[in-house]
């Protein structure tokens, strides 16, 4: 028995020390190792199998936007990559330079891709030629490095997978109607399939993209009251493609220059599934996302008809994404195993279950045990998956929403901050030397400015002046 418990005593609890248990859970739950380049990540079967389902579930909704996948080069050229200036500053300290090709210096240095709008840019300034070319809605996977000074896995690596949507577009309106859209995939695919609620807003100009006419982003809260930014979308206008010259002839056969969009979501979620959902044990999967939605686990499987029977379920539960574990551990590590690696549902299955012609189900968010008919574990099953998603999805909407706290004067705001993990919402004037100084004094940053936000005051919380604009406010990762 003391065995069995192994695996849990290695996870540092949350309230002790929420750093440490997150690396824990990643480690024990063998989503990554370290790897011998520093500053970047093994993705382990288990880990990789959560980003498969991400984009499988990602794409398909991009798709149907009318999106179209593409590949660029990893490489940009430095002559490219300085032709749009604010987007070379934003990047400047983060990117990794190629100097040598074998053994001869490069003529140019050539940027390991931090992000691909140039080469977008690039490739859309030959390619977009008439109105007719246009739009071009294009999406590649990949991944991308930034060469990060503090690295945690998931959440900050040098090189990390995500995806970036790169859209072209006639006019400014749809652009924007563009840039609104794919943060609502972004916003919906959290809440449906990930059962992680979030907050859509714009970022001050301070926190916008390099090169951005207008950032929005997607703002979660994880378990310890910090913002994790769950995904972007920025419309550009036509900045960059004034720098690239992207041109098109318009019907009324006059130039113009084309409206463009970038959106992006990265592996950075994956961390976000584990803060929000994850507990003591390990992790808690979604069901609409777990690699494995059901592990059945035999009980005295040597006693006969015990591993047939088990086997028979596996295979009536053949359209859920199950997995029959007949290893040779005990049961009590069989269940610690699946805690850990945060199996949504547990079937156990022994010699008594089978006189009875029953088995048990066990959640893995509440610890609920139901005794099930094995006639009917088909409809059980589906029916518990279902509930489980939608409460896992209102239990993170209820820790969000009592973690939101208001202040309308400076003095409650920072106590706030410093006493109250969660977020803040305030009004601000607008003047950036505001933001500044709320972030010196308290390391909180402008998270979002919220779609439809009401107004709580008219004044600014830090310097009292006139503002209408209502912020949402938090430390982050």
């Amino acid at each position: 028995m003391a065995n069995d418990k192994k695996l849990v005593e290695a996870i540092t609890s949350m309230e002790t020390d929420f750093a440490q248990w997150y690396t824990d859970v990643v480690k024990k739950a063998e989503l990554i190792e370290y790897s011998s380049v520093k500053g970047c990540m093994v993705i382990k079967p288990a880990g990789y199998a959560i980003w498969e389902n991400i984009q499988k579930e990602l794409d398909r909704r991009f798709k149907e936007t009318g999106v179209e996948n593409v590949c660029m080069p990893m490489f940009i050229p430095e002559s490219l990559l300085q032709k749009e200036k604010d987007h070379v500053e934003g990047f400047a300290p983060e990117v990794a330079w190629v100097t040598h090709g074998g053994l001869e210096e490069l003529q140019e240095r050539l940027c390991v891709r931090p992000t691909s709008e140039t080469l977008f840019c690039d490739f859309y300034a030959n390619d977009i030629q008439s109105y007719r070319d246009l739009p071009r809605l294009y999406n590649q996977w990949c991944s991308v490095v930034r060469w990060e000074k503090t690295t945690r896995p998931f959440l900050r690596s040098r090189e990390f997978l995500w995806q970036e949507g790169h859209t072209a577009h006639a006019t400014e309106e749809e652009a924007e109607e563009r840039t609104i859209r794919m943060l609502n995939v972004y916003a919906d695919f959290c809440e449906q399939v990930l059962a992680i609620p979030v907050i859509r807003g714009r970022k001050t100009d301070k926190e916008k993209f390099a090169g951005a006419n207008a950032t929005y982003t997607i703002e979660a809260m994880m378990h310890d009251g910090k913002a994790l930014q769950s995904g972007t979308s920025h419309n550009f206008g036509d900045g960059f493609a004034k720098a690239f010259d992207i041109q098109y002839t318009d019907r009324d056969n006059t130039l113009k220059y084309v409206h463009q969009t970038s959106w992006g979501l990265s592996t950075r979620i994956i961390g976000a599934i584990i803060m929000v959902h994850g507990d003591d044990s390990g992790l808690v999967l979604p069901p609409a996302i777990a690699p494995t939605q059901i592990v059945i686990i035999p009980i005295q499987q040597r006693k006969e008809g015990v591993l047939q029977k088990a086997e028979e379920l596996r295979q009536r539960l053949s359209g859920f994404r199950v997995k029959l574990d007949d290893s040779d551990k005990s049961p009590g590590w069989k269940f610690s195993e699946q805690e850990m690696r945060g199996f949504p549902l547990r079937v156990e299955i022994g010699p008594k279950d089978i006189e009875a012609g029953q088995c048990v189900i066990v959640r893995r968010d509440t610890r609920e045990k139901i005794t099930c008919s094995l006639d009917a574990i088909e409809e059980t099953v589906e029916q518990t998956l279902k509930k489980m998603q939608t409460e896992m999805l209102e239990r993170a909407r209820a820790h969000r929403d009592s973690h939101i706290y208001e202040a309308l004067d400076y003095e409650t705001f920072c106590k706030t901050i410093d006493e109250n993990p969660g977020f803040v919402k305030a009004m601000w004037c607008g003047d950036e030397a505001c933001e500044m100084k709320i972030k010196e004094d308290t390391t909180a940053t402008s998270r979002c400015m919220p779609f439809g936000a009401k107004a709580i005051g008219d004044r600014c919380v830090c310097c009292g002046r006139p503002a209408d604009k209502m912020v949402i406010w938090g430390k982050a990762y």
